[in-house]
């Protein structure tokens, strides 16, 4: 049976690996707001779609590259961690 130490400790490697795979989105997503924003204020235009679809292509753009890192990062989690839970070694 497992005991509430290897649980926490489960979960708390899988919110960190979850970190670890939304990183790189979330910082392009922040870096471009931010630029696309310091552009708008500096030219005094004020159109939503502006900042929705630079955003969007960036994120997609860095989703792309980094898709091998996030799959590796959780077949190795899962290989690590999970899978040996299940088999109780």
């Amino acid at each position: 049976m497992m005991g509430e130490a290897v649980l926490y400790d489960a979960l708390r490697q899988a919110l960190w690996v979850a970190m670890l795979m939304s990183a790189p989105l979330l910082g392009v997503a922040l870096v471009a707001g931010v630029t696309i924003g310091l552009l708008q204020a500096l030219t005094s235009v004020q159109e939503m779609t502006l900042t929705f679809v630079p955003k969007v292509g960036a994120m997609l753009v860095v989703f792309w590259v980094s898709m091998s890192f996030m799959t590796s990062t959780l077949l190795a989690f899962f290989a690590d961690q999970i899978i040996p839970m299940i088999e109780g070694s």
